[in-house]
């Protein structure tokens, strides 16, 4: 899904028109960045956390040439998924059980 099919299933879903929606999840974006930037996390019960982590400086190699080369240290955002969001991406990609075989046995005609 894109930001568009998500604009559109949130108007559908609320019944709002979709610039209110475009306002509302911009404002929501940049609520977020903004969090992150300034670095604190921010924490929505059941639905996860938005923090961010810093990965210190290393050693790595030029992958053309071989060449050691040293990679800067960077402060990059992450997200750790909430209980509630867990289990339902996992029920919803839990395998279906067989459908139970149909009885055999002839009935009776009562008449």
């Amino acid at each position: 899904m894109n930001k568009e099919q998500l604009l559109n299933a949130l108007a559908d879903q609320t019944g709002q028109h979709k610039d209110d929606i475009t306002k509302t999840l911009n404002a929501l974006l940049d609520t977020i960045g903004a969090t992150l930037a300034k670095g604190d996390k921010l924490l929505l019960v059941g639905f996860g956390t938005f923090d961010i982590r810093k990965r210190a400086a290393r050693p790595g190699r030029n992958p053309q040439t071989g060449e050691p080369i040293q990679i800067k240290a960077a402060v990059l955002p992450q997200f750790s998924p909430g209980k509630l969001l867990k289990d339902r991406v996992a029920e919803a990609h839990r395998p279906k059980p067989p459908p139970a075989a149909k009885s055999r046995k002839a009935k009776k005609k009562i008449g």
